[in-house]
């Protein structure tokens, strides 16, 4: 189901309306952006600039439902962190070999992802730093929890979850999660996250390595281990 109102024109507005939210943050040296490719990308960039502060990716992959893939029944990070949504599986009475299998195929995107997204470089580095974790949206919350989880195991010192848009249930489970959760707006009822914007094409590949390339030019760009 579609909306008449659209907070937002793409992500790019979004971004610059979240950024706004976060100002307190800027020009801080312990402060990293962190994206959720690939739509996270585009509006985490934006608040990167604004901030000046680095950005880099913190990848993650939805588990799909088998035939509803926009759906998550979970999500993983690396092959360390996995969160699965029980209540989803429950309902839809989705078997282990189903979720197995959904894990094999996220897994080798995963990789492939690192290799085209990363070309050598490491991971950030985010011991003691404030990390501000982003994307385009909270639905389920499977794969934002997901990169939760795998922040702590890294040790970030703290977390701020910030979205300018989600569901208002997944928002509630999501800020119990982290030291500090920004969300725009919580509308209702909420049927994805699409809904909410004027253009939601998705974010390709090419796009993700473009911004990237443009805030490697800043001066804040990630200092690696």
């Amino acid at each position: 189901m579609g909306s008449s109102i659209h907070y937002f024109a793409d992500r790019t507005e979004a971004g610059k309306m979240l950024a706004e939210a976060l100002a307190k943050y800027g020009g801080r040296s312990d402060v990293l952006v962190l994206a959720l490719p690939r739509g996270g990308v585009p509006v985490a960039h934006e608040v990167a600039k604004a901030l000046a502060a680095p950005m880099d990716l913190w990848l993650v992959r939805k588990l799909g439902v088998p035939g509803q893939e926009e759906l998550a029944m979970g999500a993983m990070a690396g092959q360390d962190t996995r969160i699965l949504n029980q209540e989803i599986i429950n309902l839809l009475n989705i078997d282990q070999a189903a979720i197995d299998a959904a894990v094999v195929r996220e897994q080798a995107e995963l990789e492939r992802r690192n290799r085209h997204y990363r070309q050598g470089r490491p991971p950030p580095h985010v011991k003691q730093k404030t990390v501000i974790l982003i994307d385009d949206g909270l639905a389920t919350g499977a794969t934002m929890r997901a990169a939760i989880a795998s922040l702590r195991h890294a040790g970030a010192a703290r977390i701020v979850a910030a979205v300018p848009v989600g569901a208002a249930s997944t928002c509630i489970k999501v800020e119990k999660e982290v030291d500090e959760f920004v969300c725009l707006f919580t509308p209702e009822p909420f049927y994805g996250v699409g809904q909410w914007y004027s253009d939601f094409l998705q974010t390709s590949d090419e796009e993700v390595l473009t911004l990237l390339a443009r805030t490697a030019t800043n001066p804040g760009r990630t200092v690696y281990p």
